[in-house]
C-alpha cells in the first residue's frame, strides 16, 4: 500500500504508528476478546483507556491541577452554542475577537444561542488575513468572558507566533478554540479560563471534542438547561456522563502515544515550525509566482494559504499535485486559492515533497 500525502485541512492525517495499532487491536483488544467498540464505557477495559487518553492530554499541554479535562461530543461547531449556554447569564456580554471565518462562524452560533436565553455578543474587533492587535480591541468592561480563535485554518491566520500579535490581554477568562494547532505548540494554560478543540486535526478522529476548562467557571455555568448541555455535568462523571465516543478517544490515546515518542510537544512544535518554513520558503523563493495573502507575523505554521497567478493554474497545480499523490492542497471553497496544511502527523518528508513540486510547477508556468 502506498500511502497518500495528506495535506487535507481535516479531518487530517493520522500518525501511522496510531493506525497500525488500530488495526492490530481492532477484533481484540488488550485480550478481551473484542473490539475496542464493543467494550462497555462502565467496564474496566474503556475506562483504562479513557483516563489514560485524560491524563496524556493533562501532561502534554500541561494542565494545573485547578482546570478540568473533558471530552465531549459534537465537535467544535456545536461548541459554539453550548459556550455561551454555559459562561453567559442572562444581562452579560460576551466579547468575540474575530480573525476569520471561524470566529465568524463563532459569534453566529453564540449570537443564536441568545434566544435561549443567555446575554448579549459583541465583536470587539474584527480582521481579515491578520490578527487584531490589542489596540484596537473594543472591549466589554465586565464581560463574562472574551472569546478567540487561536488559528484560523481557512484564512491561514495563527495568534502568538514568535514575533507575531500575542493573545489578546483580557481582564474577563480568555476563552479560546485551539481545534487546528492545540498540542501544535507551546501555550501558557494559565492564560485561558477555557481551551477547546475538535480532534480531527492534531488530536485524533473527528467526533470528538477536547475541553480543558477552569474549575471556578464549571462551578458557576448555569443550572437552567438540560444536564447533557452542563460542563459540571460532564466533569462529576468524568466525560462518562452518557457513551462518549469509545474508538474515536481511543484513537486520542494512541495518537498522544504517539506524540510522547515523538519528544513531546517541543519537539513537535520545533518539528511544525520547521515544515512551515519549507513551504513559505518556496513561495518567498518564487519570484511572485506565488503569494500569500496573509500579514507578516500572523501567518500560521499549521495552515498556509497562497495563490497563483489564476485560476486555471490553481486548477491545474491541485490536479498535478493529486497525481503525485499530494491530496487536499484545494484552498477553501469560500477564499480558493491553495492550502496545505501541516499538522502534526503531516511528514516532514511530504512536506519536502511539496516544496520541491512548487519550486518545479513555478519554474514550468512562471
Amino acid at each position: 500500500m502506498s500511502r497518500a500525502m495528506n495535506f487535507s485541512a481535516g479531518p487530517a492525517a493520522l500518525p501511522l504508528s496510531a493506525l497500525e495499532q488500530a488495526r492490530e487491536e481492532l477484533l481484540d483488544f488488550a485480550g478481551s476478546g473484542m473490539s475496542i467498540m464493543e467494550q462497555s464505557h462502565r467496564g474496566k477495559v474503556y475506562e483504562a483507556v479513557h483516563f489514560e487518553a485524560m491524563d496524556l492530554v493533562r501532561k502534554h499541554l500541561e494542565v494545573p491541577a485547578d482546570y478540568e479535562i473533558l471530552f465531549l461530543q459534537g465537535g467544535a461547531t456545536m461548541e459554539f452554542a453550548t459556550l455561551p449556554l454555559n459562561l453567559l447569564p442572562k444581562g452579560r456580554v460576551a466579547d468575540y475577537v474575530v480573525n476569520g471565518a471561524w470566529g465568524e462562524k463563532a459569534v453566529a452560533e453564540a449570537s443564536a444561542a441568545a434566544s435561549l436565553g443567555v446575554g448579549e455578543v459583541h465583536v470587539a474587533a474584527s480582521a481579515d488575513f491578520r490578527c487584531p492587535r490589542q489596540e484596537e480591541l473594543a472591549l466589554t468592561k465586565g464581560a463574562a468572558y472574551v472569546h478567540v480563535t487561536s488559528n484560523e485554518t481557512i484564512h491561514g491566520v495563527q495568534y502568538a507566533l514568535p514575533g507575531g500579535v500575542p493573545f489578546p490581554e483580557t481582564e474577563a477568562p480568555l476563552v479560546c478554540d485551539m481545534s487546528s494547532d492545540i498540542l501544535g505548540r507551546r501555550v501558557d494554560v494559565r492564560r485561558f479560563g477555557v481551551i477547546y478543540a475538535g480532534a480531527q486535526k492534531n488530536i485524533g478522529p473527528s467526533g470528538v471534542t477536547v475541553f480543558v476548562v477552569r474549575k471556578d467557571l464549571v462551578e458557576a455555568g448555569r443550572k437552567d438547561m438540560p444536564g447533557i448541555f452542563q460542563w459540571r455535568a460532564h466533569a462529576e462523571a468524568r466525560s462518562l456522563l452518557n457513551t462518549p465516543p469509545t474508538f474515536g478517544i481511543y484513537l486520542v490515546r494512541s495518537t498522544l502515544r504517539w506524540l510522547e515518542a515523538e519528544g513531546g510537544v517541543p519537539a513537535i512544535e520545533a518539528r511544525n515550525e520547521a515544515k512551515a518554513a519549507a513551504i513559505y520558503g518556496a513561495i518567498a523563493d518564487s519570484g511572485g509566482f506565488y503569494t500569500c495573502p496573509v500579514a507578516e507575523g500572523c501567518r500560521s505554521i499549521m495552515n498556509v494559504v497562497f495563490r497563483l497567478p489564476s485560476p486555471e493554474l490553481e486548477a491545474a497545480f491541485v490536479k498535478k499535485a493529486e497525481a503525485a499523490r499530494m491530496i487536499g492542497l484545494k484552498g477553501h471553497r469560500v477564499l480558493g486559492g491553495i492550502r496545505a496544511s501541516l499538522y502534526n502527523a503531516v511528514e516532514p518528508a511530504w512536506v519536502s515533497t511539496l516544496a520541491g513540486f512548487m519550486k518545479d510547477f513555478a519554474t514550468s508556468n512562471g
